[in-house]
């Protein structure tokens, strides 16, 4: 594990990197998630910024900004993501963040779901502490089925 990964409050600035993170086609396609445009960008991560009950921290390494983690409630249960820029992939970046995180959110359990085929992202989780609780399904934006697992932390 890498020791140069620190967490930071989200400035502003950091929305431009945000964005090319979110634009790179590998990435979208690891995470089954959409790229937004701008204007959609902006306007999600305002509301995620201005939300009490979600904490969301940038991701530096290096002094650079690697990505992003969040957590935040959904259908009653206390979840947890995190983008990471794919230059900055397989440095253990997102081991680190997720374990610093982790000692700012300490509500339990917490979830994770994350698409079967990200296998990296899976390991970060287990390395944390997280272990596979159940299997799902849902339709990405084209109506494709996509499996993930629903992860949890004790």
């Amino acid at each position: 594990m890498t020791t140069e990964v620190s967490l930071r409050d989200v400035r502003e600035t950091d929305l431009p990197i945000f964005f090319e993170h979110q634009l790179d086609p590998d990435a979208t396609s690891m995470a089954a998630f959409p790229a937004r445009d701008w204007d959609a960008l902006v306007a999600h991560w305002t509301k995620i910024m201005s939300h009490v009950n979600i904490s969301v921290k940038t991701i530096n390494f290096d002094g650079q900004v690697a990505g992003n983690i969040v957590s935040w409630e959904q259908s009653g249960e206390r979840e947890v993501g995190y983008w990471i820029g794919k230059q900055c992939w397989g440095k253990g970046i997102a081991t680190a963040a997720l374990s610093q995180f982790l000692h700012h959110v300490k509500e339990r359990p917490l979830f994770a779901h994350v698409v079967k085929h990200n296998v990296a992202s899976i390991r970060v989780l287990q390395k944390c502490g997280f272990t596979i609780s159940s299997k799902g399904r849902f339709s990405d934006a084209q109506g494709v089925p996509i499996e993930e697992f629903v992860l949890i932390l004790t």
